[in-house]
């Protein structure tokens, strides 16, 4: 099971909205066939191990990262093709929430007289799709926060300055996660001060959805976001028109306005609504607070650098903020990892 994790990662940034899967089959404890999810309308992980197993699949044992899916999409189910191929026993990871599987796959198998054993690492391979169940069961996408700060807290001096905070190999992990992410989302504020890109430049990577929040179409035309819409797809969430931005190649989301501003939360589910199942937001501390205030977010990764700028700097969270510490968000399940000279801080709303 532990190698069939590894296979389903070979999924990142390519699957989505569909989950990450790796199966692995087995004979005479011989690996004989593996396979994984490689993506979106390709085929499932279990059939591609049975392609290449062909006629030694049978007896075989498989296992498999996810509940084997027993419903007609883009693939034929995966349940069928295992009880034509002769496997003997299923060792299953995840349960599939999804209400067109949710234990229908595993009652096929079982029908057949295939023995299922279930929960195999279960933890471990429920971690590899936190974002696909999130997607499947809620109304919005998964939500993860980034950010890099000095270690008194600043993600810009007090003159703007915020290149660069986090040294190179963080920015490298950067990248990674907006090729894992399905959309990355940024404040107005973001392309004022900084004029991004927002891709993902690592090789054989996908290029993120890019979403500007901009209430009233301020966000220049010049920018680097718009030059390279054509290129990129690139939303603007707005409560304003211009059909400008359109020529350009920008598609205008037009969403509900709240205190005078984009109302996240409708934005959200607007974006759950075009299949979006995760974004990386990596906005400034305005955007932040009106995520984090609406508990409209799942991750956080802080990169913190080992640097002090002190001044009247920007800060990650702004905004209005809370006003009894006792009423502060706290994470849990939080992890650290050292990357390079920074620390980056993981942790779960």
């Amino acid at each position: 099971m532990k190698r069939a994790i590894e296979l389903a990662k070979n999924g990142y940034g390519k699957v989505s909205p569909n989950p990450l899967v790796g199966c692995v089959l087995v004979k005479d404890n011989e690996i004989i066939a593996e396979g994984w999810h490689k993506k979106y309308g390709d085929l499932h992980a279990e059939t591609m191990a049975l392609s290449i197993a062909k006629e030694k699949a049978l007896a075989c044992e498989m296992y498999v990262t996810l509940e084997p899916c027993s419903h007609f999409g883009k693939q034929p189910p995966c349940a069928n093709a295992i009880v034509k191929s002769g496997v003997k026993k299923v060792y299953i990871g995840s349960d599939d929430p999804n209400s067109l599987v949710c234990g229908k796959g595993i009652k096929i198998l079982q029908t057949a007289g295939i023995e299922v054993k279930t929960h195999v690492l279960k933890e471990e391979c429920d971690k590899l799709n936190e974002i696909f169940f999130h997607y499947i069961t809620h109304d919005t996408p998964y939500v993860a926060l980034k950010y890099a700060m000095t270690l008194d807290g600043k993600i810009a001096s007090h003159t703007g300055s915020s290149k660069w905070i986090s040294g190179e190999k963080s920015r490298k992990y950067v990248h990674l996660l907006r090729n894992k992410y399905t959309a990355i989302l940024v404040g107005l504020g973001t392309v004022l001060a900084d004029d991004p890109l927002l891709t993902s430049r690592i090789e054989n990577a996908k290029n993120p959805i890019r979403i500007i929040v901009d209430t009233n179409l301020r966000t220049p035309l010049s920018s680097n976001l718009v030059k390279t819409a054509k290129e990129v797809k690139t939303i603007i969430a707005t409560c304003s028109y211009n059909k400008r931005y359109e020529d350009c190649g920008i598609e205008l989301l037009q969403v509900q306005k709240k205190d005078n501003q984009v109302d996240i939360k409708n934005l959200l589910k607007k974006l759950r609504q075009k299949n979006i199942d995760s974004i990386l937001v990596e906005g400034g501390g305005n955007i932040n607070f009106s995520i984090i205030k609406e508990n409209l977010f799942q991750k956080i990764y802080a990169f913190i650098a080992p640097k002090f700028i002190g001044g009247r700097g920007k800060s990650p969270v702004e905004g209005i903020g809370i006003d009894d510490m006792n009423d502060a968000i706290k994470l849990k399940d939080i992890n650290y990892k050292k990357i390079g000279e920074d620390i980056l801080l993981r942790g779960y709303n």
